[in-house]
């Protein structure tokens, strides 16, 4: 082969790469996002921004290279339902899953497009995954914490206030990891340490002054928040009817 040939063909060799790369460059992706809290929520914004930033660090650029399509549905299961079949009808190449019951909804609609868990509650447990280490099927992300945790709530909240008897459990309705699994482990400790549970759910602001306000009312009262998509949007609310009870009600810090 000629000196000159041979330099135009590792050179040409050179250049695909760089050729492949402006052509990946130059084509959009898709990612969908499902949230399960209200857009303007405070802490959402600051999960938000941490994860652009991320994405501008492995340069992806929202506008440039990337197009995000955002679903907002603060507490509403059947708004999370038909938020999610539009993401899944959009054919992103990759889903975030909020908070909440996001995960659980999206594996309703798709099981092909790969699903991104932002805070797992016991994936195994709720079938989003096979297992931790091997997760299989098209959902993987990170868990939040183990429902072993919520049994040390009531603990807990014993320790803040001995004379604790009977104890609010404020949970978001059909959401598994919130209305089942902690409540689950709740129970438990709170029947080897003699106190009384009632659930209250976690569905508009109305009902849940009126449900914490009514449940103060008896002496050696508690409240645990369960952690849940509504217990974020409601957690200023929460605040403000417990400290209104403050002399009657002691709370535990679950977040």
């Amino acid at each position: 082969m000629k000196r000159r040939e041979f330099i135009t063909l590792v050179g040409g060799a050179a250049a695909w790469p760089l050729a492949a790369r402006a052509q990946q460059a130059d084509r959009v992706r898709r990612i969908g996002v499902l949230m399960n809290t209200g857009a303007d929520e405070p802490e959402s914004q600051a999960r938000l921004a941490a994860f652009m930033q991320g994405l501008q660090e492995l340069g992806w650029a929202a506008g440039g290279n990337l197009r995000i399509d955002y679903r907002w549905s603060p507490g509403d299961l059947a708004r999370l339902r038909k938020d999610a079949a539009e993401l899944v009808a959009l054919r992103p190449e990759i889903i975030l899953a909020g908070v909440g019951p996001t995960t659980f909804t999206l594996q309703q609609v798709t099981r092909t497009i790969p699903i991104v868990m932002a805070q797992g509650i016991d994936p195994v447990g709720n079938g989003h995954v096979d297992s931790l280490a091997r997760p299989g099927g098209s959902t993987t992300g990170f868990i939040q914490f183990e429902y072993s945790l919520a049994g040390k709530w009531m603990e807990l909240l014993k320790e803040i206030a001995p004379g604790t008897t009977r104890v609010g459990v404020l949970r978001e309705p059909g959401t598994p990891s919130a209305a089942i699994g902690q409540w689950t482990m709740i129970q438990a400790v709170a029947q080897s340490l003699g106190a009384e549970l009632k659930p209250i759910e976690l569905r508009d602001a109305n009902e849940i002054e009126r449900a914490v306000t009514a449940f103060a009312r008896s002496p050696n009262a508690g409240l645990i928040v369960v952690v849940s998509a509504a217990s974020l949007t409601h957690r200023e609310l929460t605040k403000h009817s417990a400290s209104k009870c403050r002399r009657r009600c002691s709370l535990a810090p679950t977040r």
